[in-house]
């Protein structure tokens, strides 16, 4: 799928918001991307992911890792392409884990799946579960990088299906604020 192919499906769907947002980062945003208006839609699903399973067909991965929530989708059906195993990692106290009797073999090739990336923060304690169960991060692959780039992941390369520059804000420093254009907070803890 070409980057214009996943931008209009997702613009279909309903999945890019235009508004005022709080993101899970607490920055804020005149653009939301609501992943799951896309990842309702199975057959849409199994097309974003085949792109993404496509483009590493040849690295040689034996288990796709994403986190709750929708990394557990994209992993399984990122994997279901690959036709490897797909696993998540979960959040216990505040730290990402591995429950559930998930474990890696020592030097397990492993692909990272998220949906939608503004700074990456999830992404890295993914990675480093990984690393701490012995596997071996080859790569991260995203739905939706809307970091403009900013997002790396030291020596893991990253793939976006989409890149969106997208410029969020410091709630102090927001001029959607300024302008008094009422917050909306989504996401699991949202609309």
């Amino acid at each position: 799928m070409t980057e214009k192919e996943v931008y209009d499906l997702l613009v279909e769907t309903g999945a890019i918001m235009k508004g005022h947002f709080l993101l899970t980062s607490g920055r804020h945003s005149q653009y939301y991307v609501e992943k799951f208006r896309v990842l309702e839609h199975p057959k849409y699903t199994e097309k974003l992911c085949q792109a993404i399973a496509e483009h590493f067909k040849d690295a040689q991965i034996e288990t796709v890792v994403g986190p709750v929530t929708g990394g557990i989708i994209l992993a399984h059906e990122t994997g279901k392409a690959l036709g490897t195993r797909a696993i998540f990692t979960e959040r216990v106290d505040g730290k990402m884990t591995f429950r559930r009797g998930f474990n890696l073999h020592e030097g397990e090739r492993v692909l990272i799946v998220e949906d939608v990336v503004t700074t990456g923060g999830s992404v890295r304690e993914v990675i480093d579960v990984v690393k701490n169960f012995g596997g071996v991060p080859v790569a991260v692959a995203m739905l939706v990088d809307r970091s403009g780039g900013k997002a790396t992941f030291d020596d893991v390369p990253n793939y976006a299906l989409l890149h969106m520059d997208v410029e969020t804000y410091e709630p102090e420093n927001c001029p959607l604020c300024a302008e008094g254009k009422p917050l909306t907070k989504r996401g699991s803890t949202g609309k």
